[in-house]
């Protein structure tokens, strides 16, 4: 019978050990089309950490309904946010944030390898966490770019890095990222993204902190999700110096008939119009990355909602992005949960050393 365990890159006497980053978001399709959206909504919806049904009662649906109606609608969807040149919003700035990732830490002396990695989708994390040990990576930090825990999506990626770890031979040392929703460096970044577009554009009635949405359930089983979205969205007011009637929280993206997290952005969006509020600004703390949920479904459903139910103005603030900003909070998060791995630095420092004593010693090196 064979083993389940892959097979170990060649050792390599010169190769020495590294730390290596893994950057991980939600994912994507491969291409704006029904083809490539089915496997991907196949593999994001069949994750039990996003939907909480028992299997028996829920494949029948996804796949027998929801797999043959969905993928050309949200192929359609996909289709008004990608880049001709780009292609996805959200890989784009993924695998931008994780190349200037690097070398924000490299300026700062840490030799590191970074990989961004998709949860469902290309690039996988099984395949960057195979390309990372394989350039020589034995300390990995498992980095998602979701400020806020939810089961739904930060205990997923995690799930994804176990399961690799079950066919390796060899695992390496590994860290996560749980959260950082009140991180100070994020919270800035956040507070200058918004400042800039007030100052390029004047400022709205009401600021909107859209936050992705989840069942209501989860919350009353455990899941911190919602605590922490209110706590990113205070200490960011705070920041801003709104009044509590200045902004509101908002959550978006349901699916279902089960009841989610309250209050919905788009039904807020329209009660607020049809009370009198002419403009509002919109912004949403939840994503690093501009993708589909935010291009789409905020800036053009929800812009639509606005105006049609009577607002006159409705400003979408984008995402960190590759912000010098965020890159920097990233870079400081990065290197407060890598203390005590050598990083480069310190290895180099350590090697020149060893060659140093074997010179010394008259010992071959």
């Amino acid at each position: 019978m064979p083993s389940r365990f892959a097979p170990e890159p060649r050792f390599r006497h010169d190769q020495s050990a590294r730390t290596g980053i893994l950057l991980c978001n939600l994912g994507t399709p491969a291409a704006p089309t029904a083809a490539a959206v089915r496997p991907y909504l196949a593999e994001f919806l069949g994750d039990d950490r996003v939907v909480e049904i028992p299997k028996l009662a829920w494949w029948p649906i996804l796949h027998g309904i929801i797999l043959r109606t969905r993928p050309a609608k949200s192929a359609a969807k996909y289709a008004t946010v990608w880049h001709e040149k780009d292609g996805s919003p959200l890989l784009h700035w993924t695998t931008r944030q994780a190349t200037l990732l690097r070398g924000w830490l490299g300026e700062r002396g840490h030799n590191v390898l970074v990989l961004p990695a998709m949860r469902y989708g290309t690039p996988s994390i099984a395949a960057q966490l195979d390309a990372l040990k394989k350039d020589g990576a034995t300390r990995i930090l498992i980095l998602p770019l979701y400020p806020q825990y939810s089961g739904t999506t930060t205990a997923s990626v995690f799930d994804a890095v176990y399961d690799w770890a079950r066919t390796q031979r060899h695992i390496p040392e590994l860290r996560f990222v749980n959260r950082y929703h009140d991180d100070a460096g994020y919270i800035e970044a956040l507070a200058q993204r918004i400042e800039a577009h007030w100052r390029g554009h004047g400022r709205g009635e009401k600021l909107v902190m859209s936050f992705h949405g989840v069942p209501e359930r989860t919350l009353h089983l455990g899941d911190p999700y919602h605590c922490e979205s209110h706590k990113t969205a205070r200490l960011l007011a705070e920041r801003l110096k709104l009044a509590s009637d200045q902004y509101l929280v908002s959550f978006q993206s349901r699916f279902g008939k089960a009841k989610w997290l309250e209050p919905y952005t788009e039904p807020s969006l329209i009660a607020m119009a049809q009370a009198g509020t002419r403009r509002v600004d919109v912004v949403c703390p939840g994503f690093t990355s501009d993708c589909l949920e935010t291009l789409e479904e905020i800036k053009q459903e929800a812009r639509e909602a606005f105006m049609h139910a009577g607002g006159q103005q409705f400003e979408y603030i984008d995402c960190l992005n590759d912000s010098a900003p965020w890159i920097t909070a990233l870079s400081d998060i990065a290197q407060q949960h890598m203390q005590g791995w050598p990083t480069g630095r310190e290895e180099d420092a350590e090697l020149k050393a060893r060659a140093q004593r074997a010179k010394a010693a008259g010992a071959p090196q």
